[in-house]
């Protein structure tokens, strides 16, 4: 068994869901390494997120965040922490929903995406500033 791990750190994004595949490919070589395993992309923050869906149509992603601004508003009076602002508790509620990492199949070195998926960067925040990542891959 082979196991790898790297960090990645990510660019500022603003609010919304971010394609960020190609970041991860770029940046995690090692992956070429493994015929057959498995792969965890894991965000150290509590204000963004990470999901796999539409890679081809940029109108998910629009539709993504119109959906989660609805469901967790800003300025909810009974918040109660709001200390960095009106996008604070409701970029942690949404990070919850979505979670902190996604997994994906490894087959002959490369993630096993569907032909129209892809790893989103799910920015709950409007100034989130740069997101670390721990990519790890095992297998054989």
């Amino acid at each position: 068994m082979k196991i790898y791990q790297q960090d990645i750190q990510l660019r500022e994004r603003p609010r919304g869901f971010h394609l960020i595949t190609n970041d991860i490919i770029s940046n995690f070589h090692e992956i070429k390494q493994i015929e057959t395993g498995i792969c965890q992309v894991f965000i150290q923050h509590t204000s963004a997120s990470l999901t796999i869906n539409e890679n081809a149509d940029g109108s998910v992603r629009q539709d993504f965040s119109m959906y989660f601004n609805k469901l967790v508003p800003e300025n909810d009076p009974d918040y109660r922490h709001d200390y960095e602002g009106a996008d604070d508790m409701p970029a942690h509620l949404k990070s919850s929903i979505l979670g902190s990492f996604v997994s994906i199949p490894i087959r002959q070195g490369k993630l096993a995406l569907g032909t129209w998926q892809g790893i989103y960067l799910c920015e709950h925040r409007n100034y989130g500033g740069k997101r670390k990542l721990v990519v790890t891959a095992w297998g054989i």
